[in-house]
């Protein structure tokens, strides 16, 4: 039985996070930043305006494991005016969004406004300029991952997302990669 391999990459802004995609227009995808072993599968996405952690694998069972519901996931927003106390209150008790073309309420979650960002994010790209008006920071840690949930999220409490950071997945956090940078480990660490 051949070894699985496992990777930490800093997923930059623009790319897709998988490996092929046949639509006409062509995108950026993970196998333009490392060579990847034949296999390797991406553990949950981050979509391609979305920047951070992401883990893939070449074990189908790691990958079920890690994006199951007990696993934590934890984002960086950084959002559209300042938000309140209020909203993120909201945040946490769970909010309605639009899943496959039905209401879906959040399950509850952990949310609190961030004043010091972790320098692991970098400078990232620049959104806009301060004529735009005011932006702020938000953590939201989900045990969930409806598509775009996050996003959805902060814009149903009155603050739409305009930078999407995933910083921590379980145990594992983003730490000191750059963006692009790919992490060989030999294996995950993820608490039970």
């Amino acid at each position: 039985m051949k070894p699985h391999h496992h990777f930490i990459l800093h997923k930059p802004h623009g790319y897709l996070s998988q490996f092929v995609y046949e639509k006409k227009r062509p995108k950026k995808k993970l196998g333009e930043l490392y060579d990847f072993p034949e296999g390797t599968m991406a553990i949950g996405r981050l979509d391609e305006d979305s920047e951070g952690l992401l883990l893939l694998t070449t074990d189908g069972m790691m990958s079920e494991i890690i994006r199951s519901k007990t696993i934590e996931k934890e984002y960086l927003a950084q959002v559209d005016g300042i938000i309140t106390p209020q909203a993120v209150e909201t945040l946490k008790k769970g909010v309605e969004i639009g899943f496959k073309g039905i209401r879906y309420t959040t399950k509850p979650c952990e949310s609190e406004i961030i004043t010091q960002l972790p320098a692991s994010i970098g400078e990232g790209r620049k959104i806009r300029d301060e004529r735009h008006g005011p932006t702020s920071w938000v953590s939201v840690t989900l045990t969930e991952g409806k598509f775009r949930q996050v996003r959805k999220m902060t814009a149903a409490v009155g603050f739409p997302t305009l930078r999407l950071v995933r910083i921590r997945i379980g145990s594992i956090a983003l730490h000191h990669l750059k963006a692009g940078e790919v992490l060989e480990v030999p294996h995950f660490e993820i608490p039970e």
